[in-house]
């Protein structure tokens, strides 16, 4: 396994201003679909969402690896020093939610 980069903290209000905007899909509405951001030790953050952000059609009980990615391409157009880590899914927390655990690059 590879070694991880290293991460740079930033001011927790920013990142929730930054994956906030992310979570709003302006195809389901206005409202961001954020529930938590937990920030660990090493500086990188998990960012937990409700399921809702993927409009999901009702015979589609989880996101597609295309969804995922598109998610993933998002973060990291808004900001090139977004660090997106490989894994990602479902955890209940508040509830059914879903989990994106990402960083910032220090250098």
């Amino acid at each position: 396994m590879k070694d991880l980069p290293e991460f740079k903290p930033r001011d927790r209000e920013t990142v929730l201003k930054f994956v906030s905007a992310m979570l709003t899909n302006e195809h389901v509405g206005s409202e961001t679909h954020l529930k938590a951001l937990e920030s660990y030790p090493d500086g990188h953050y998990r960012v937990i969402f409700d399921p809702t952000y993927f409009a999901l059609p009702p015979d589609q009980t989880e996101p597609t690896k295309s969804q995922w990615n598109s998610l993933k391409k998002k973060l990291k157009r808004h900001d090139p020093k977004v660090f997106i880590f490989k894994e990602h899914g479902e955890i209940e927390r508040e509830g059914h939610s879903f989990y994106l655990d990402f960083g910032f690059f220090a250098h």
